[in-house]
């Protein structure tokens, strides 16, 4: 059962903020967490969701201007050790 759990900090760590941004979140009602004694606990089915809204759209252009760098650089050596 406490697999399926993250705890804020777990959390924070995940999607690269800090925990009191993450409680800021929580507060906020875009982090859906139960609250355990003092603490929040957060169902890892949600972390697609907190992933997908934690990569802005700027983050996510560099990401593919990354990736297509990458592959007009490596290309042809991807291609031959995904031959292999």
């Amino acid at each position: 059962m406490w697999k399926n759990l993250l705890s804020t900090t777990e959390a924070a760590k995940l999607l690269g903020i800090s925990r009191v941004a993450v409680f800021k979140q929580i507060k906020a009602g875009k982090i859906k967490a139960k609250k355990v004694g003092r603490n929040f606990i957060i169902e890892k089915k949600e972390l697609p969701f907190l992933l997908e809204e934690a990569l802005s759209d700027a983050n996510k252009r560099q990401i593919e201007e990354a990736v297509k760098k990458t592959i007009e650089e490596y290309g042809e050596t991807i291609k031959l050790l995904g031959a292999e």
